[in-house]
């Protein structure tokens, strides 16, 4: 079997989280992806950039059925992972693998362009309420028009962005599925206006929900073993 003594990595668009088995603490770090040396390589890795900087590869919906298993104790459960470039899902039924999607279209580059935004209009997510309103929008990029032309009209920066990301938020909602409750991976765990905008049950599981599937990944599967398909249905 695979030796659990490794370095773990999930690397995103815009953010990586490392994990280093070897460290007695075995503590996860972040970092820009942008900000890690192209020599720079881990053991086992998933995430956009995964091949630049991982020997050995695991697909992102495996490591985020894996992650599901590892972090909720339920046979029943829905899982989102709302990132800086997709969205992603995997659904369980009574302990297996239900569905699963991927969405890098009508989820396309929605955390990267919440946070260009708030850096743009000196926003403080922490302190944005979730606004009563919010634009029908199909990804971040498509919704920079109906900011601007917000706030050409008077409406606050603050509200027009919160109205964006809420937006976001009711489209991740819709696609997949409207359910009743629902457990959110990634970044935007971190982003009280985008959780508060669901209208259902959310517990938020944060950021290192993939590297919690991959040391389930690294335990139950030989190097050799590893593939680039998620988990079978």
């Amino acid at each position: 079997m695979m030796s659990t003594k490794m370095l773990l990595g999930d690397f995103g668009t815009s953010y990586s989280k490392i994990l280093d088995l070897n460290e007695s603490d075995s503590s996860s770090r972040i970092t820009a992806t942008r900000k890690l040396a192209p020599d720079f390589r881990v053991d086992l890795a998933t995430g956009h950039n995964a091949r630049r900087f991982a020997r050995h590869q695991v697909n992102e919906l495996t490591a985020l059925a894996r992650g599901g298993e590892a972090l909720i104790g339920e046979e029943d459960f829905l899982l989102l992972d709302c990132g800086s470039r997709d969205l992603k899902f995997v659904r369980y039924y009574r302990g297996k693998l239900a569905d699963m999607g991927w969405n890098a279209e009508c989820g396309a580059s929605m955390g990267f362009t919440i946070e260009l935004l708030e850096r743009y209009y000196q926003l403080d997510g922490q302190q944005m309420a979730v606004p009563e309103q919010g634009f029908s929008v199909t990804c971040g990029v498509l919704g920079l028009s109906d900011i601007f032309d917000a706030v050409v009209s008077g409406v606050p920066e603050a509200e027009a962005v919160a109205r964006l990301i809420r937006g976001i938020a009711r489209n991740a909602y819709n696609f997949v599925g409207k359910p009743d409750k629902l457990y959110l991976s990634g970044g935007l765990c971190e982003n009280p206006v985008f959780v508060g905008s669901f209208p259902c049950q959310v517990i938020s599981l944060g950021r290192f929900v993939l590297l919690a599937g991959l040391q389930r990944q690294a335990r139950i599967t030989q190097i050799a073993g590893i593939g680039t398909k998620p988990p079978k249905k």
